[in-house]
């Protein structure tokens, strides 16, 4: 009986042993630090005020124009489907650029020089002439700048019929061309020119500043591919007062804050709040032979409607042409190559 009664104690002291173990065991893991990654948040962050923000807006609208020598790179998936990305990734181009809305752009295949496409807008009406491709896919297109017009059609996907997505020439070279055919120069000119700030009441315009952080790749030299970085921005929105009383956003501008304060991205929206434009702006050097103004050396723009996305980098922004006039004939293409010519404001038959 005595054995019996201690070996249930000694039995019961071991539970409560290994139990107490074991809650010290939880309450000490709990305790424990482990390393976890975070990225890291990019220093020093320029403070600006909203006076500050419009003012970086309009030294950029300040510019009346510019000519100059650019890279043109095609990087949407879209341009991959319609065989622009395999024919026409990246070319040579001479663009010209004049406030109001006015615009010439050349695109060329690099090292040939040999013209693909060539197109004008004077503000109201936008021409492009289509120079490559198979003599029945070339075209002179025009419209009116403000309207919405369907794309211009192509002869389906540039793969084969076949299961192994074998590419046919033929085919792909026409959806190339279609591209380009579906393409509006008057898009460039707010990417090129930055529309300016008007702060009057009269304008009916509302300007917010807010604050965001936003995760991105890190592009810092030597950084890992994998690597990531927070970076800070300021957020300039111009709202229109409706009659009803709802505000909607028109545009909407994003000012990088590290080491000093800088105009990153601009996006545009309709009155539903669906968007419009993305532009990306990038690092900014003087520009002009005395390097009088500070501009972005790489502009990218997305248009989410059309399904398409292309980047212009000036080749040497120390030899653009800046605040020269330019006559109206240099905005006004004309069919000098005698291609047929697409109309889209004609009724269709």
């Amino acid at each position: 009986m005595f054995e019996s009664d201690y070996g249930k104690k000694w039995l019961a002291r071991c539970v409560a042993f290994f139990v107490c173990g074991f809650l010290v065991f939880s309450v000490t893991s709990c305790g424990v630090k482990q390393k976890v990654s975070v990225w890291p948040l990019l220093t020093p962050r320029a403070d600006a005020s909203t006076e500050q923000l419009i003012a970086e807006v309009n030294r950029l609208a300040s510019v009346k124009s510019l000519r100059g020598k650019v890279d043109i790179e095609f990087e949407d998936n879209s341009f991959a489907e319609s065989g622009i990305a395999e024919k026409y990734k990246r070319a040579d181009g001479t663009v010209v650029v004049q406030r109001p809305g006015r615009i010439s752009l050349k695109i060329q295949l690099p090292f040939v020089g040999t013209s693909i496409a060539e197109m004008t807008s004077n503000g109201e009406q936008f021409r492009v002439a289509v120079l490559q491709g198979d003599e029945k896919y070339r075209r002179f297109v025009s419209g009116t700048n403000d309207n919405v017009y369907a794309r211009l059609p192509s002869n389906g996907p540039a793969t084969s019929d076949g299961t192994n997505g074998v590419k046919d020439p033929a085919r792909t070279e026409q959806r190339a061309v279609s591209v380009f055919s579906n393409l509006r120069p008057q898009h460039f000119t707010s990417a090129l020119l930055v529309a300016p700030i008007d702060i009057r009441r009269t304008s009916g315009l509302l300007y917010s500043q807010t604050e965001v952080f936003e995760e991105e790749a890190d592009t810092r030299p030597n950084a890992k591919k994998t690597a990531r970085v927070i970076r800070g921005y300021y957020l300039l929105d111009e709202l229109s007062a409706g009659a009803d009383g709802v505000a909607h956003v028109t545009r909407r501008f994003w000012f990088d804050r590290t080491g000093q304060i800088r105009l990153a991205r601009l996006q545009t929206f309709e009155k539903d709040g669906s968007l419009e434009t993305d532009i990306a702006f990038g690092e900014q050097r003087a520009f002009g032979e005395t390097g009088q103004v500070r501009l972005p050396v790489r502009v990218t723009l997305t248009r989410p409607r059309e399904h398409y996305k292309l980047s212009l980098t000036y080749q040497s922004p120390e030899a653009v042409k800046i605040d020269q006039e330019y006559p109206e004939t240099a905005f006004k293409l004309e069919n000098k190559w005698g291609l047929p010519e697409v109309d889209l404001d004609k009724p269709k038959q």
